[in-house]
């Protein structure tokens, strides 16, 4: 069992401290206090509420193959011959992205424009996090 501290889970899933904190408090994640006193989260009960809330929201059918979609506004785009490269902050998040100019052209995009980053790769390097208590 790998138990994560409150910090640690709002982090890796992209919500407040006090967000997790109130899951908690309402019995949606459960917890339990860990040596000094400090609320644990065992790392299979964030992973199964992960899931149950992203099933929660589905919207229905999908209407594109990527399922890696990272919210954003752009920061910079660079417009160079035929190219363009984009650059998107899309939360903790740069997203940098090489693009015909005329694409880049036709979505207006420009610096403080909303934007959403789709990935869909064949390659993805996933590594351990070195978070939560080691048990």
């Amino acid at each position: 069992m790998q138990r994560i501290r409150i910090p640690d889970v709002a982090r890796l899933i992209g919500v407040s401290d006090d967000t997790v904190r109130r899951w908690v408090d309402q019995g949606r994640l459960p917890a339990d206090r860990g040596p000094g006193g400090r609320l644990l989260v065992d790392g299979a009960d964030v992973a199964r509420f992960v899931v149950a809330r992203r099933r929660a929201t589905d919207d229905g059918p999908a209407v594109s193959s990527a399922r890696n979609r990272l919210e954003g506004i752009v920061t910079e785009v660079q417009r160079d011959g035929l190219v363009a490269v984009v650059e998107i902050q899309a939360g903790p998040f740069r997203v940098v992205s090489m693009m015909t100019r005329e694409a880049a052209d036709d979505l207006g995009l420009e610096p403080g424009v909303p934007a959403t980053a789709v990935v869909k790769a064949t390659n993805v390097v996933v590594e351990r996090s070195p978070v939560g208590e080691a048990q």
